[in-house]
């Protein structure tokens, strides 16, 4: 991944997909903290990865509402971007970036609490996050995790995780550690 500030040095004839840029994934997860989050906060990081699931892929959001019987869908038909299998069901390595980069500009404070992280937006990052809402090309996105939160919110990581595997054996479940979720 590579952060605005260095887009500069990547040569002019190789392609760099948006996929690959630092700040719109930090964007997201403030977004994510503010809008699917209780109190701009998340305790626990399966919670927050099983949330920013729902957000990136829309259909299995939709899957999810149809599961759980509640009339809801999705506000986009796009993913986001790709997450692979893990240990604990859909991740992306690039959490361990990007939420100490995060951290590290005061956007975001992490805490532990009974051995689980917490993440908080802090001011600032609560106002880049309202900022970022506004803007036109945020808005589906906030919208999305809107819903989200409305079908996901309350419940725990860990349960969220149990649904994921339960509903999504073939995609999650069945596919082999690392590999891309499709």
């Amino acid at each position: 991944m590579r952060s605005f500030q260095h887009i500069g040095e990547v040569p002019a004839a190789q392609a760099l997909a948006a996929d690959e840029i630092l700040e719109l994934h930090a964007s997201r997860l403030l977004m994510l903290l503010r809008f699917t989050g209780t109190a701009n906060r998340i305790e626990g990081l399966t919670k927050l990865a099983k949330l920013d699931f729902f957000v990136r892929y829309p259909d299995a959001f939709d899957r999810m509402a149809a599961y759980l019987r509640v009339n809801m869908r999705a506000t986009t038909s796009l993913v986001e971007s790709p997450m692979v299998r893990y240990h604990y069901g859909p991740w992306d390595r690039r959490y361990y970036q990007i939420l100490p980069f995060l951290e590290a500009r005061g956007l975001i404070q992490v805490q532990r609490k009974d051995g689980a992280f917490i993440f908080a937006l802090t001011e600032s990052g609560r106002q880049i996050a309202e900022s970022l809402s506004k803007e036109p090309a945020f808005v589906e996105l906030r919208e999305q995790m809107r819903q989200v939160k409305k079908l996901l919110g309350p419940k725990t990581g860990s349960a969220i995780k149990k649904l994921i595997y339960k509903v999504f054996k073939e995609e999650v479940t069945e596919r082999p550690l690392g590999e891309v979720i499709t």
